[in-house]
């Protein structure tokens, strides 16, 4: 259930903050995005998948401190990401 390599690709490179960027919390964010939403399309044909559903939960826990750091430091930073990502506060 992971994306593939040419996905994450450009994923980095339409978040990246700078060339090379791979580690910034908007790649992170993002590469977690594209990984829960296929998660999410698994678990609609398959109900009773528990063990990966463990997965998307920690998937989940992570992107969510992912934000609260970058909430912490930088407000506006956080708030351009989640309008780009589509989230909810």
């Amino acid at each position: 259930m992971s994306i593939t390599a040419e996905e994450k690709q450009r994923i980095m490179k339409e978040f990246a903050t700078k060339d090379g960027d791979t580690g910034s919390p908007e790649v992170q964010v993002a590469i977690l995005s594209s990984r829960i939403a296929t998660l999410t399309e698994h678990f609609k044909t398959h109900k009773k998948d528990n063990h990966s559903r463990r997965g998307l939960l920690k998937l989940v826990a992570q992107r969510r401190k992912l934000l609260d750091f970058t909430r912490a430091k930088d407000e506006a930073r956080y708030q351009a990401l989640i309008e780009r990502l589509g989230l909810r506060r």
